[in-house]
């Protein structure tokens, strides 16, 4: 299964409250972004986060839809986004929606993690074509 590696940059984070209740902040956030490596290309992400009053405790799920190349094919897909800190331990996963793959991706299917170190994010993303 090949692996797709690489870094990407944030460049909006637009956060909107909508439950701020005792326990935990509750937020819609979207997302854009700038990857760099084996995918080439932009995304935008919509995400649910969570945030404990406990600092470092937190949580977020959400799709994101990549355009661009991963090892050269170009096209598009969906990325579901899985993550939880705790401690100053984090997961922070990824899977392709199946079937969601466009152009010279049609049928790419696979996962990987993000590695979030202090704000710098690289990813790994193992995928095969079907």
């Amino acid at each position: 299964m090949p692996r797709a590696t690489g870094t990407f940059g944030i460049d909006s984070w637009d956060a909107q409250p909508y439950d701020e209740a005792e326990g935990a902040a509750l937020s819609r956030v979207h997302i854009t972004k700038t990857f760099d490596g084996d995918l080439l290309g932009t995304s935008t992400t919509d995400i649910i986060t969570a945030m404990a009053q406990v600092e470092g405790s937190a949580a977020y799920a959400g799709f994101e839809r990549f355009t661009g190349t991963v090892h050269g094919r170009k096209g598009t897909l969906v990325l579901h986004h899985t993550a939880t800190s705790h401690a100053g331990e984090s997961s922070l996963s990824w899977t392709i929606l199946p079937d969601s793959g466009t152009g010279e991706l049609l049928g790419i299917r696979g996962g990987g993690q993000i590695v979030n170190d202090d704000g710098a994010h690289s990813f790994h993303l193992d995928y095969e074509l079907g």
